[in-house]
């Protein structure tokens, strides 16, 4: 079974839509209904608050660490259609950039690979994704993919540097509430739809692009409205899925773990679920643990704000 090894109290003062260690594991950020970001200190089952950042004007969707190649770097997003980029100067937490190009809530933000440079991609419900490239300039440059799903885009996922045949091309992974899971690539600064998978019946919620195990091939998962958990495996741009067992509700999220072999689920069945390939080629469930209630409630009620946000 996965067991709680510690918990954390944030002080928010509504509902908590995502939690996210960074890359040495030592700080923690939070976001929530209560328009606020945290950033924790966590050190042996310890905690302190380091910043309480007030800059959005609704709901916090997602927070996302950068490569602290770049400095200790934050990005949020949230309803009130922002994404905005933290930054800490010595022990001094600032916003140094904002975008608001999108005409709908933000509901998805995930940085590049640092082989990329400072790059991040956001997913809106307005069915638009934008990509913001940090330049030598000091600078973010701004583009987007118009109309990446129909009605709305709800997550995006950088692929790793090293990809599908070891290439270092750019490429992002989407899900939306068309049902679809597309995969884009950059060419001469363009982004063009490389391929569109069907397989989901609902909004798809969730897409995590796996981390490279040295193998030719790509590996995506998806999860969905529709109840399911698809894992797509590309070889020379062809796709196939394979579908985990049934689940009983909604899935909200996947997540790889940083060798890309164990696959986190996690939906409205109030629980967490670990999940590996056997040498079978057969995807069986390591462990599970039930989550708490309200987090579960948290999380079937951001959702409904979102599908408010896109009508």
């Amino acid at each position: 079974m996965v067991s709680i090894v510690s918990e954390v109290e944030t002080g928010h003062e509504d509902m908590i839509h995502d939690a996210q260690m960074d890359y040495y594991g030592t700080r923690l950020a939070t976001c929530s209904s209560d328009r606020t970001v945290r950033v924790f200190e966590v050190r042996e089952g310890e905690q302190s608050l380091v910043a309480s950042l007030r800059e959005h004007d609704g709901p916090v969707w997602q927070v996302a660490w950068a490569h602290p190649m770049y400095g200790r770097l934050l990005a949020s997003c949230g309803y009130d259609r922002k994404l905005i980029i933290w930054q800490e100067d010595q022990t001094t937490w600032r916003s140094i950039h904002t975008y608001t190009q999108h005409t709908s809530s933000i509901n998805s933000v995930c940085w590049a690979p640092h082989e990329h440079g400072l790059m991040l991609a956001c997913a809106s419900s307005d069915g638009s994704v934008s990509i913001l490239t940090y330049t030598a300039a000091h600078t973010w440059d701004a583009t987007k993919i118009n109309n990446a799903h129909n009605v709305g885009c709800n997550a995006v996922s950088w692929a790793p540097a090293v990809s599908g045949g070891g290439s270092m091309q750019q490429r992002l992974v989407t899900g939306g509430c068309d049902s679809y899971v597309k995969i884009w690539r950059c060419e001469a600064g363009e982004w063009l739809e490389e391929a569109k998978l069907e397989g989901h019946s609902d909004w798809v919620r969730d897409v995590a692009w796996a981390p490279s195990c040295g193998l030719g091939t790509s590996v995506i998962a998806s999860c969905s409205q529709d109840c399911r958990v698809l894992i797509w495996t590309g070889d020379n741009g062809v796709y196939r899925s394979k579908e985990l067992p049934t689940f009983a509700d909604v899935i909200w999220h996947v997540s790889w773990s940083i060798t890309g072999n164990i696959l986190a689920v996690s939906g409205g069945d109030n629980k967490v679920s670990l999940w590996k390939e056997n040498p079978e080629g057969e995807w069986v469930c390591l462990s599970d643990s039930s989550k708490s209630s309200p987090t579960a409630t948290a999380s079937e009620q951001q959702q409904q704000l979102r599908q408010q946000a896109v009508h």
